[in-house]
Parts: C-alpha cells; structure tokens; sequence
C-alpha cells in the first residue's frame, strides 16, 4: 500500500538541469524522513541529500554540495531534488527512500524506497 513514486529524471547535457519529484502514498508522510540516493555500476549506493520531517535539517554529499538541493512539500506528501550544474559523474540510478528513524537512513537502511529513476548526463 505504501508506494514512492518518482518522476522527473531523464537525459540531458552537462551544464544543465533536472528537477526529480517523489510523491508519497499510504503513510504518514510528515512523520518520515526523506532521503535521495543513487548507484552507479560497479559502486555502492550512495547517499546524495537528506531531509527531517519537518524540512529544517538537510543534509548533502560532499560532491553535490552547492548544486544539488533537496526539500518537501508535506501538503503534497513530495520531496524533490533540484539538481543544477549537472555533471556526467552525476550520471545513476536515483532513488526515493524515506524511514522514520535518520540514522537509519542515511545509512541506507530505509522503511521503503521507490523504484528509482535513470539520470543521464553527456558531455
């Protein structure tokens, strides 16, 4: 019943754009943490941004610093990431995961995620 829907990834040149949406269903959306992460072949998954509850506390990789942007919209049950500047190593898999406790997820160990969605950068 809980599902994580996500939208907005797609492929594009080095320089520019991309703003991914991931709209919650069937949980309380405002009591979760929010998260986004990405994989790439042949490395682990990791984290990107994070966000609390409430939309106070985020938190970025160190190489999406300054250009990547996470924040939620708890009317919407949405979090989004703004990516800007867009490099070709920012080329993954992107995905939505959201769990109640922080710790446990930023360390990857989420209540769900979402399917995830591809982001394509050329140069």
């Amino acid at each position: 019943q809980v599902q994580l829907v996500e939208s907005g990834g797609g492929l594009v040149q080095a320089g520019d754009s991309l703003r991914l949406s991931c709209e919650a269903s069937g949980l309380s959306f405002s009591d979760y943490n929010m998260a986004w992460f990405r994989q790439v072949p042949g490395k682990e998954r990791e984290i990107v941004a994070a966000i609390d509850w409430s939309g106070v506390h985020t938190q970025y990789e160190v190489s999406v610093n300054g250009r990547f942007f996470i924040s939620r919209d708890n009317g919407k049950n949405t979090v989004y990431l703004q990516m800007n500047s867009l490099k070709p190593e920012d080329t993954a898999v992107y995905y939505c995961a959201a769990d109640s406790n922080w710790g446990q997820m930023v360390a990857g160990v989420n209540d769900y995620w979402g399917q995830g969605t591809q982001v394509s950068v050329s140069s």
